[in-house]
């Protein structure tokens, strides 16, 4: 098990693996597959398309969000590939993690040009 950093930097590492073998312009559906299919190889634990609940006043609202890929059950990784990230998407991880209990979040956008171009990670 890969703690903090160590984790982060790791599934990174991945991301541009995959990244480099298949390059930007795809949908978000295969980049995450072919990252799930890294995360396997590499034996590092992870679930993918997790359900978390929307809580508004103490109530689980229906249906919530799932999030692409949770690594070692502490880490959301949100895959986009869009033109250009926007502080919108990064709220949107921010708030995927408060509603999940994680602290650690990976925004990964597949679709520039070199992926820490596109990269974020973002902790609460």
């Amino acid at each position: 098990m890969l703690l903090g950093p160590a984790r982060t930097e790791r599934v990174i590492g991945l991301a541009i693996e995959v990244h480099r073998n298949l390059g930007p312009g795809l949908l978000e559906s295969v980049y995450e597959a072919a990252l799930c299919f890294e995360l396997a190889e590499a034996a590092i634990p992870f679930e993918p398309q997790v359900p978390i609940p929307a809580v508004y006043r103490g109530q689980h609202i229906d249906p919530g969000f799932r999030a692409d890929l949770v690594i070692e059950r502490s880490t959301l990784v949100e895959i986009k590939s869009v033109a250009c990230l926007s502080p919108l998407h990064e709220a949107q991880v921010l708030t995927h993690l408060r509603m999940a209990r994680l602290r650690v979040g990976l925004l990964l956008n597949f679709n520039v040009l070199r992926l820490k171009d596109g990269l974020r990670r973002l902790v609460l």
